[in-house]
């Protein structure tokens, strides 16, 4: 498979990771048959549009091992984190959605796979209103515009977690309108699987207002 060897020139993680991944992505594929995880025209390439693209936020993390990961979906990025950070001590992935199918899946997903990680099926704003484990890293994928996602992430940034958030080529406009509300100190990095996507980086954050 190109897309998968591809996929492996982009990211260096071990073997065993590799292996878990592979049994990761074969239930995706079977519950994708009743069950919408992915867009069907990503499926072709989802070793770098999906994969890949998830796993390179572990060379932004700085060594945090405790995540949270908002609106998971199917398991992007937050089951492949997890999947890849098995076996590192305190390593653990809280995953935050509001779809109890997709729910469902990411459960099965990590109980195949051995995952460190655990599923919060609700509102992100509702789980996080009585948050109290500490977080070194807060990431989402495809789920709001920064200034929305912002605001979800907030309880977990003033508590000092580093948002690794991947966006698409909006990210400046979306920077720009997001600054109206927050001071934001973040920097953005180039996405290793997609030449006009960027991941932002945030260190700090704090209300305007």
């Amino acid at each position: 498979m190109v897309d998968r060897r591809t996929a492996e020139e982009l990211i260096r993680v071990s073997r065993e990771t590799w292996d878990r991944i592979d049994l990761f992505v074969e239930l995706l594929l079977k519950w994708q048959k009743t069950i919408n995880l992915v867009a069907p025209s990503s499926l072709p390439h989802i070793w770098v549009r999906h994969v890949a693209d998830s796993l390179q936020l572990l060379n932004h993390a700085g060594g945090g091992v405790r995540w949270v990961d908002l609106g998971s979906g199917g398991g992007f990025p937050g089951v492949v984190i997890a999947i890849a950070l098995a076996g590192t001590a305190d390593a653990h992935v809280d995953l935050i959605e509001s779809d109890s199918r997709k729910c469902a899946f990411m459960r099965e997903a990590i109980r195949a796979t051995d995952a460190p990680a655990r599923v919060h099926c609700g509102r992100i704003e509702s789980v996080l209103s009585s948050w109290t484990c500490p977080a070194d890293i807060v990431s989402s994928r495809a789920l709001a515009p920064l200034p929305r996602l912002l605001d979800y992430a907030f309880p977990l940034l003033k508590k000092g977690a580093c948002g690794l958030f991947l966006k698409g080529q909006d990210v400046e406009a979306e920077l720009t309108e997001a600054s109206k509300s927050w001071n934001i100190q973040a920097t953005l990095k180039p996405s290793l699987t997609e030449p006009r996507a960027r991941i932002v980086v945030v260190e700090r954050l704090d209300q305007r207002f």
